[in-house]
């Protein structure tokens, strides 16, 4: 956890924040969004480089009609572009 009181990508009251979820914050220009998770590739927590972590979403339907899918596709997609590369 690093003390970042101010910093306007800290959501806590106590002005905290893990170190992977700023990393990831200022990559991305904003703050995470609250279904937004990120994800250590290699499974080693102390390991924040850039390089070794990736976004992840909880946000998903489990199954639902075709018709609601292709809505909720592209709200993800306003949301995140469609350049998986970015990501």
């Amino acid at each position: 956890m690093l003390d970042r009181k101010g910093h306007p990508f800290v959501t806590s009251k106590t002005g905290r924040i893990f170190e992977h979820r700023l990393i990831m914050s200022e990559k991305l220009g904003r703050t995470l969004l609250t279904d937004e998770q990120v994800h250590h590739k290699n499974a080693q927590r102390q390991d924040n480089r850039i390089d070794n972590l990736e976004l992840w979403s909880t946000n998903q339907p489990i199954g639902g009609r075709v018709k609601d899918l292709i809505i909720w596709a592209k709200e993800i997609i306003a949301i995140y572009g469609d350049d998986e590369a970015v990501f």
